[in-house]
């Protein structure tokens, strides 16, 4: 068995499996194969550095980490170019719900349909695939966020946010000025050419501290996370709230914590306010885990109390579900969990979804052409993956398994910080969604589990996050957590 310590410290994982702080995922037949990782060279090796560098002849490869192979990956497993077998708790930067090379989407992948659409890529914004209708009810319709009947296709994360932001500001000079489009004659349709008053309004979405919703420009000006991102990019000059900070555990520090939400959800009043007379804003752009930006949470309460400041002030309410969305946080949209009276706006998607785009309510739809749209509007080819990777959610249960293995691997890094106590604090985990702060040289960490055949991911300033896929199990979790406390006994951070 896999022990979180060796020697005289705390319990093996196997107690901690069997305590009441966690609750067995139900087994069910897997394609998975539960392996120890196999590390033969340093990572990158050298079959990645000599790919690094025909790359780099004609593209800048500093952010890339090592290349894969694909074709021999599988489930949880990734095999980089050097045939290193690696654990992978990141899974492509959180995009793949069912990890590699699944052999019910690989059939999904030789069907006439999707092959078909892949050939023949329509240009969806005028020549619509006949199929469409059905694939889209079959598919994006059968996980609609409550509320929220329409939905619209874009190709990534950042284009679902950008139109998404788009929406809502044709919905407030809609609603403002009572009427679809202004008069034929207004001097709206001149100006706006022109990028002028009134045709372009001075309008404004507001964004918290700390998040990322994308690196398109309006997107980009709702990011607040890594600086270079940003410099030199021109932004629009909107609304910035904090996002609280809060401490952990959480149990030990709830009366701090309700008054940082309290203070932030002042804040988010009196800008809305302050903004009024400037550039009023249209919209109130959240994320339900604050993920680039370092795992914050906010309680549920925050995210209600959130919701009635945007009713209160009439101003759309858009939660971004790119990296939350597929049930890694044990549902399916990670906004279930508050238990809202009345439902998002606009609620974004991408990444485990395999295609962009946002769900919306009747109120946010439009009645003209060509307000939003593009020529392809995503790759409508991708939404068969989808549909039967909803199949396979449903049918497995794995929004459960989320919860459960996500509880287990939350205890178990609780376990390692109460070991690791001057390097580790901070765990937090919402299902499979989790982290915990280092103090220390995170990027040290992060490195040095990857030498060791297990990738995870770096967020904020401090933190490692894990983003396995929803075949993850218990055992999974031992063994990273087995390396980890290799790690930090054995590497000075």
């Amino acid at each position: 068995m896999l022990l979180i310590r060796r020697g005289n410290a705390i319990a093996s994982t196997v107690a901690l499996r069997q305590s009441s702080t966690f609750e067995q995922a139900k087994p069910h037949p897997r394609d998975i194969a539960v392996l120890s990782p196999e590390v033969k060279t340093p990572i990158p090796g050298p079959k990645s550095k000599e790919l690094m560098g025909h790359m780099q002849n004609f593209q800048n490869t500093k952010a890339l980490s090592f290349f894969c192979d694909f074709e021999r990956s599988k489930a949880n497993y990734l095999v980089d170019a050097d045939e290193n077998i690696i654990l992978d708790c990141f899974q492509q930067i959180s995009s793949m719900p069912l990890g590699y090379n699944n052999e019910e989407l690989i059939a999904v992948g030789k069907t006439d349909n999707l092959q078909n659409l892949l050939i023949n890529r329509p240009a969806m914004v005028t020549f619509a695939d006949m199929n469409f209708p059905r694939l889209v009810h079959d598919s994006l319709l059968r996980v609609a966020p409550q509320g929220l009947s329409n939905v619209i296709t874009m190709g990534c994360g950042s284009c679902a946010n950008e139109n998404a932001y788009k929406a809502a500001f044709l919905w407030y000079m809609r609603d403002r000025r009572g009427c679809e489009l202004p008069p034929a004659e207004d001097e709206a349709y001149s100006s706006c050419v022109k990028n002028q008053v009134p045709g372009s309004p001075k309008l404004s979405m507001l964004s918290f501290e700390g998040g990322l919703h994308g690196r398109t420009l309006a997107a980009l000006s709702t990011t607040h996370t890594k600086p270079l991102f940003k410099l030199d990019m021109p932004a629009f000059d909107w609304p910035i709230a904090p996002f609280p900070k809060l401490k952990y555990p959480l149990e030990e520090h709830e009366s701090e914590n309700a008054k940082e939400e309290a203070r932030c959800l002042a804040v988010v009043e009196d800008l809305i306010t302050e903004w009024s007379k400037r550039a009023p804003v249209a919209g109130i752009v959240v994320e339900p885990i604050q993920a680039e930006g370092g795992d914050n949470h906010a309680s549920d309460d925050f995210f209600r109390k959130l919701r009635e400041i945007a009713l209160k002030h009439n101003v759309a309410f858009v939660v971004d579900e790119v990296q939350t969305g597929v049930a890694i946080t044990g549902k399916w949209w990670a906004h279930e969990h508050w238990g809202l009276e009345t439902p998002p706006d606009i609620v974004t998607f991408a990444k485990k979804m395999f295609i962009g785009g946002y769900y919306f309510n009747d109120k946010m739809n439009w009645n003209t052409p060509s307000r939003i749209g593009n020529t392809w509007m995503g790759d409508p080819a991708k939404l068969y993956l989808l549909k039967k990777t909803i199949e396979i959610v449903k049918k497995r249960h794995l929004e459960d398994d989320a919860q459960h293995t996500g509880n287990y691997l939350t205890e178990s890094l609780k376990s390692l910080e109460s070991i690791h106590s001057t390097a580790l604090e901070g765990s937090r985990g919402r299902g499979l969604f989790c982290a915990v702060d280092v103090n220390g040289s995170r990027d040290k960490v992060v490195k040095e589990l990857l030498q060791r055949g297990v990738l995870v991911g770096a967020s904020g300033p401090n933190s490692i996050r894990f983003r396995p896929s929803l075949l993850f199990t218990p055992t999974h979790v031992d063994i990273a957590m087995d390396k980890l406390d290799q790690v930090l006994t054995s590497v000075k951070i």
